[in-house]
Formats: structure tokens, C-alpha cells, sequence
């Protein structure tokens, strides 16, 4: 049986991220993948610059288009506009950009085994066996980066999901030229285009990418303000369209994120971000982090865990927090929320398009913040 010093199961951007920095410190590590590369991923492809500063190399050959720009839209009452010197969004297509990171990976002596779903996790004093549906080997650490619905966790033994998954249906669309040409040209999001939650367009090379999103765990029928918004945009011709649902976890666990000397990084882990959504650029950074954590640890698995522990609690996770509740603000409190942005909304998105641009996290004491200027609406 052969053994690797950390078998990594999922080939998406946590998962070979953290196999690029391990390998580059000479940890040996294999990622197991139960898709064949490239493989269509679904996912808006909208990637903040904070996620582009965590890898150490270019991503120029995968890069669709690029934004400096982003419009946000609350209904026709209101449209603000952030400008950036940086891209503050750059379009990728998830297959092409999950494979760059994983070739990129396998140039610093990475293993990957394609085609092979995880099926069972077997623990000793030293090692994990881990078996797949083709062969087995054994690990001293396991890396759970099989996102959102984590086999790799039930396994482990996370048996209680403690995230709040909100469901996302994502088009790729193939529309008139005229139509492509008006709407390329920008990024945006619309508030409240579905309920307790916003709608999307993000232009790539030759198609958009649109779709909605609830940000609370409810049942909803999202191809209906799909199609609402469509008409928001002024589409009324679709010449190709492909339908993706999916979840986002956009709380952390409540019940850890080490155990046995298995560690959840990205989706796994509910590292998305509460606000937006977005999750591809914590899945790089929780990876990064994971990867640190062993090489600093030199193999001992209590010193390993308390590094990791200490690492995402040092800065990611209460950023996530205090994003869970500015969400909760943000699409629940609805009409606080639009006199705040009436007179401050040009700053609000500016700041959060600094948090995209990697510049500021979610400030720690933005609930008292808030609070104090609502009540001075009402002196």
C-alpha cells in the first residue's frame, strides 16, 4: 500500500492549492479526484482579486474577461458603481481554472488520481487508510476539499451538517450578439431581485454567466426570477442556455474543522462568503492555510491541528462571522437597509469592493457601527 505524507480528496481550488504549497515544501501528497480533468464545475466564475493575491502564479491563460468596474443595482431606485486601478472580478470557467491549479501543482511532484470516488476512511494510531473506488493507500493527514456536500466529513465523522447551505441556480447563456455586446461590458448584482437575496451577471468571453441566489435556507422557485430577471436585463432572445443548481455554505461549522487528523478547508469547512456568496478566493486562502499548518507542525498531529485551529481563528473565521451577521442585516432588514444605502451607499460599496480587492475584511465592530447610524436616522 503505498502511503503519502497528506492524500487531498477534491481537485478544486482549496484542494489543489493546498497540494501546490505542500508540494513545494516537499510534502509528499496526492489528490484524489472521482472526475476526470478538466470537468465542468458549476459556479458563477466570478473571482476576486483577494482570491488572485493567494496564488503564486499567473492565471492569465484561463482568464475570461476582467473587471475594474462593478454596478450594483437595488431595483430602479438606485445604481452605485465601484472602480478599481486592479481587476476587482476576473472571469474564469471553473474547468479550465481548477486544472491550472492542479498542472501547476503536479509540476512541484504532486500525485492526482482521476476517477477515483472516495469510499471509506479507516483510522489507526499512525495513519489513515483511505480507500477508493480503485485502490487504496494511507495517509498521516487527510485534507476534506470535496466541497459543499463533503463525503470526506460524514466519514470523518462530522455527523451533524452545522452549516446554513442557501440554494443558487446558475445559467451559462448564449445570447445575440447586440444583446452580448450591451451587457459585457460590466459586472452587476441586483439586490432583492429574488427574495432575501440578488441576482447576477457575469459576462465571460463569449457568453454570460447569470443566475440568482436566497441567502436564507428556503425552498424557492429560482427559475421563475431567473426568468424574471432576464426581463430586468432586457434579454428576451436565448440562443443556448444550460441549467445549474447548486448550494452554498455561507456559515462555518459550529462543530470544528480538525478531527483525527482530518482537516475542512473551503465549502467543506462553510467558508464562503456570508455577504456575496463567493467562495472560490476562501476555499484558495483556507487551503494556503491548511498547508502552512502541516509543514509548520513537522508531522506531529496535536502541534498540526492547534496550528491550523489558530490560523483560520486568527482572521477568517471572524471575518465569516461578523459576515453572517451583516447578511443577516443586509437581506433581512430591508427597509433600515435602503435608507443606509440612500445616504451611504456609495461608501458601502466601495468598502466592499476593497474587501473583494483583498484591501479590508469585514470590521469586527460593524454590527455596533451600523446600529449607532440607524439610530441617528431617527433623532
Amino acid at each position: 500500500m503505498k502511503h503519502f505524507d497528506v492524500a487531498i480528496i477534491g481537485s478544486g481550488p482549496s484542494g489543489a492549492s493546498t497540494a501546490y504549497y505542500l508540494a513545494e515544501a516537499g510534502i509528499s501528497c496526492v489528490i484524489i479526484e472521482k472526475e476526470t480533468l478538466p470537468r465542468y464545475k458549476t459556479c458563477g466564475g466570478g473571482f476576486v482579486y483577494r482570491g488572485r493575491k493567494n496564488l503564486p502564479f499567473s492565471i492569465d491563460n484561463v482568464i475570461e474577461s476582467e473587471f475594474y468596474s462593478v454596478d450594483l443595482f437595488l431595483g430602479k431606485k438606485l445604481k452605485l458603481t465601484s472602480k478599481s486601478d486592479l481587476p476587482i472580478i476576473t472571469m474564469i470557467m471553473r474547468d479550465a481554472f481548477d486544472n491550472l491549479i492542479v498542472e501547476k501543482a503536479k509540476e512541484k511532484g504532486i500525485t492526482i488520481l482521476e476517477g477515483n470516488k472516495l469510499t471509506n476512511l479507516t483510522f489507526t494510531d499512525d495513519k489513515i487508510t483511505v480507500k477508493t473506488s480503485k485502490t487504496t493507500l494511507s495517509a498521516k493527514f487527510v485534507i476534506a476539499a470535496d466541497g459543499a456536500l463533503s463525503q470526506t466529513a460524514k466519514m470523518a465523522g462530522w455527523t451533524n451538517d452545522t452549516r446554513t447551505l442557501i440554494p443558487a441556480l446558475e445559467y451559462e447563456v448564449e445570447v445575440p450578439a447586440e444583446d452580448f455586446e450591451r451587457l459585457k461590458q460590466t459586472v452587476r448584482f441586483d439586490i432583492d431581485a429574488i427574495p432575501f437575496g440578488y441576482a447576477w451577471n457575469f459576462p465571460k468571453k463569449n457568453h454570460l454567466s447569470i443566475g440568482v441566489a436566497s441567502a436564507r435556507r428556503t425552498r424557492i422557485n429560482l427559475k421563475e426570477y431567473y426568468k424574471k430577471y432576464l426581463q430586468t436585463i432586457g434579454i428576451t432572445t436565448i440562443l443556448k442556455e444550460s441549467q445549474h443548481g447548486f448550494q452554498i455554505p455561507v456559515t462555518p461549522r459550529t462543530d470544528g474543522f480538525a478531527k483525527n487528523n482530518v482537516f475542512l478547508i473551503g465549502d467543506a469547512a462553510g467558508f464562503a462568503d456570508p455577504v456575496t456568496a463567493e467562495g472560490i478566493s476562501n476555499a484558495i486562502y483556507s487551503g494556503k492555510l491548511a498547508a502552512q499548518a502541516i509543514i509548520e507542525g513537522d508531522f506531529d498531529s496535536k502541534k498540526t491541528t492547534d496550528l491550523y485551529l489558530e490560523k483560520i481563528h486568527k482572521k477568517l473565521v471572524p471575518e465569516l462571522m461578523t459576515g453572517v451577521w451583516l447578511a443577516k442585516w443586509f437581506y433581512e432588514q430591508k427597509t433600515i437597509r435602503n435608507v443606509f444605502l440612500k445616504k451611504y451607499g456609495q461608501r458601502m460599496s466601495d468598502a466592499m469592493m476593497d474587501v473583494f480587492l483583498g484591501n479590508r475584511s469585514y470590521p469586527i465592530d460593524i454590527k455596533q457601527k451600523i446600529i449607532n447610524k440607524v439610530k441617528s436616522f431617527v433623532r
